[in-house]
């Protein structure tokens, strides 16, 4: 049995033809919140119930993030483990930084914490997605998976160029690229006279460097960029020894600092 979920919600497109392709190696459930979840990121609900509903044979609505979706799939309502967790496909790409934000690919990271191979693929559009070519990508990438797993503790997180499959230049093994983001707040004054903000003014740039996601999309590959969950920085290890030498004792009280 294969998992799907996404953050765009259980009726969006994406989710259903994805489901569709997916059917052609296992059996599909859809977990999939009751509405539109972006950038939701890794939250789960914690402080009221949730409501399952469901709204087809085999498809499940939650009012609730991607992550509660995954965990309550595995954890509840399943009968059995997934072998496979897929979430997507995303209306619009989920590259560099704003992976931290994405409630796509915290889906798969839900997946990956409950011990299961996982995915999240999103399409490098704000419109006119071409949805079937996505799901192509998807399918293939769910049956190497199914065949010879993945690394332990790994994700994948896919973005596909919005072309047509004979144009797309092939797939490239990418890592994270950098946005950089510009006006992200917009400052409004309401009838009465008080101000409120929209965050996400402006379409963010990002850094012209090969290898990144980014670039990799920007010049019509299919980027696969494996995402592991252990964010430790080791390379800054010695740099930061000193702090070790701080001390929190009784010498620390007079001033003294070994």
């Amino acid at each position: 049995m294969i998992l799907v979920t996404n953050d765009d919600g259980v009726y969006s497109p994406g989710i259903l033809i994805l489901a569709k392709r997916l059917r052609e190696l296992d059996t599909v459930v859809i977990v999939a919140p009751d509405r539109e979840r972006s950038a939701a990121g890794h939250s789960m609900t914690l402080h009221r119930p949730l409501l399952i509903e469901e709204i087809k044979e085999s498809i499940y609505s939650v009012n609730g993030t991607p992550t509660d979706c995954v965990n309550i799939a595995v954890k509840g309502l399943l009968k059995e483990i997934p072998r496979l967790v897929v979430s997507g496909i995303n209306k619009g790409p989920n590259l560099g930084d704003d992976v931290t934000y994405s409630g796509t690919v915290a889906g798969a990271i839900e997946g990956i914490l409950l011990g299961i191979p996982s995915f999240a693929i999103s399409l490098a559009a704000r419109e006119d997605f071409r949805f079937a070519e996505a799901s192509e990508v998807a399918v293939r990438t769910a049956s190497r998976i199914l065949e010879q797993g993945l690394p332990g503790g790994t994700l994948l997180n896919i973005n596909v160029p919005n072309f047509p499959i004979d144009k797309m230049q092939g797939t490239l093994i990418t890592r994270l690229g950098k946005r950089i983001y510009h006006q992200m707040t917009v400052e409004r004054v309401d009838p009465r006279g008080k101000k409120y903000y929209w965050i996400g003014g402006g379409e963010p740039d990002w850094e012209r460097e090969e290898g990144t996601d980014l670039d990799a999309v920007d010049r019509k590959f299919v980027s696969i960029t494996p995402l592991h969950l252990d964010m430790t920085d080791y390379a800054s290890f010695d740099r930061l020894r000193s702090l070790e030498k701080m001390s929190y004792g009784e010498s620390s009280r007079h001033g003294s600092v070994e």
